[in-house]
């Protein structure tokens, strides 16, 4: 038995405005935070570095900015170097309800072999071409994985079980990681435990910022989906070969 020991690790680009609230309010519930500059211009370097200053996390830089999943993929490579076993993995730009962190990481320690994904509870701040997207992925998902099996698929509140998750055949490194680490860890047999949390929308006063870029990132999106849903049909197909060749044999 592995024994559970959880960090928290926030990837951020360009988000100065709500970086160090977010830390701030994970460090009530979580000792070890590991941050993942992901190229970000000067402000948010400029935070990132004081957040460091001040004990409140470890930050690693990557020069370059190449998108959250590889500043995710990087942060799980830290939290395994450290000897964690999971990783509680919180967007920087505020959006969801941190008072939710103990609920996530109690939920963790009982289900230590699962992935637990958030589900998003939206207010009225939830932009409706959002919500669409997001069920156009569920739709998709649901294709891939079962039906219900991932209640979301692109929340940026989960934890992870390391190692499981540094095995897998990732492709993605920008917005589609998100979706790509959950079905494949639906595939590799890791258990999906899903909790709502609450998400709202933050005004651009309160630091809100998006850097979803509609035509690549659905291009991105729809690629993935092309690349799952084929290999998906094959898992399905290639399922049955074992049982028509016993049928064949007797």
């Amino acid at each position: 038995m592995i024994e559970f020991r959880c960090c928290a690790i926030v990837p951020t680009y360009d988000n100065p405005e709500t970086i160090r609230l977010v830390v701030d309010r994970i460090g009530r519930h979580l000792r070890h935070i590991i941050v993942i500059d992901d190229g970000s211009g000067e402000a948010c370097r400029d935070a990132c570095l004081a957040i460091e200053r001040d004990g409140l996390a470890r930050v690693f830089r990557l020069e370059v900015n190449s998108g959250k999943g590889a500043a995710v993929m990087r942060g799980l490579e830290e939290a395994e170097k450290a000897g964690f076993s999971h990783a509680f993995q919180i967007d920087a730009d505020g959006q969801h309800d941190l008072e939710q962190t103990p609920r996530f990481l109690s939920a963790a320690r009982e289900f230590s072999t699962h992935a637990i994904l958030g589900e998003p509870i939206y207010d009225d701040s939830a932009p409706s071409g959002r919500r669409a997207a997001r069920e156009i992925t569920r739709f998709w998902v649901d294709l891939e994985v079962g039906r219900g099996v991932i209640h979301d698929a692109m929340i940026g509140f989960r934890v992870y079980p390391i190692s499981q998750t540094l095995a897998l055949p990732l492709k993605s490194n920008r917005m589609a990681f998100d979706v790509e680490v959950c079905v494949l860890l639906a595939w590799a047999g890791v258990p999906i435990l899903n909790l709502p949390v609450g998400v709202r929308y933050l005004s651009s006063e309160e630091g809100g910022l998006s850097h979803f870029q509609p035509l690549m990132d659905n291009l991105r999106l729809s690629w993935l989906h092309t690349r799952l849903c084929t290999t998906a049909m094959l898992r399905w197909c290639f399922s049955f070969i074992p049982r028509s060749v016993g049928l064949k044999r007797s």
